[in-house]
């Protein structure tokens, strides 16, 4: 008896050789194994997520919607919703209703600065540092307030009209000293002057 070594070059291949050495190894596959299915996958990839976004929203309520017992739709409640960001007052300088006081005006605007003395404004009451600014004028005060001076910025065509910041400008000065009369509206200054 001869005895043949059988040797197998690595360069042939059996199939039951194969198997044998893949036994030993498992088979490593995805869930996708045709086009049509890498398609459907893709196409559940981009839907899935939109879907669940949809219904995300539609359960999530964001105090718009109108329920049982809530106003959320009336006509008011809509109108509150359209209304505008801004608005526009427009005031008759003629009307002394509409029109502010000095001291109203002064609390409004021009406490932040004069209560205090801040950024060198004259304090109210302050007889010294008002008696020059007095001396030079109610034309010349009411001007600096409207135009602006030094640190304090023009306060003509904000809030208050013209009239209603010469009404401050008197309030403050009188409070310093000064006796000013306060100014009146055209109408009134017109049936004063006949």
């Amino acid at each position: 008896m001869s005895d043949a070594k059988h040797t197998t070059h690595p360069s042939s291949h059996h199939p039951s050789h194969d198997a044998a050495q893949h036994a030993g190894h498992e088979v490593h596959e995805g869930p996708i194994k045709t086009p049509k299915q890498l398609i459907a996958a893709i196409v559940a990839s981009f839907v899935v997520p939109v879907i669940v976004i949809i219904l995300l929203t539609n359960f999530v309520d964001f105090g718009q919607k109108a329920g049982a017992g809530s106003d959320g739709m009336s006509a008011e409640a809509v109108a509150r919703r359209l209304q505008p960001v801004g608005s526009i007052e427009i005031k008759d300088v003629n009307d002394a209703s509409t029109m502010k006081n000095g001291e109203q005006v002064f609390q409004a605007q021009c406490t932040a600065c004069h209560a205090t003395g801040a950024a060198g404004a004259p304090k109210l009451g302050d007889d010294a540092a008002w008696g020059p600014r007095i001396k030079a004028g109610y034309d010349a005060l009411l001007a600096s307030a409207l135009k602006g001076k030094g640190s304090m910025t023009a306060q003509g065509g904000g809030d208050f009209s013209d009239l209603e910041i010469g009404r401050a400008v008197v309030f403050m000065a009188n409070k310093s000293g000064a006796k000013l009369d306060e100014p009146k509206t055209p109408a009134a200054a017109a049936s004063a002057a006949k």
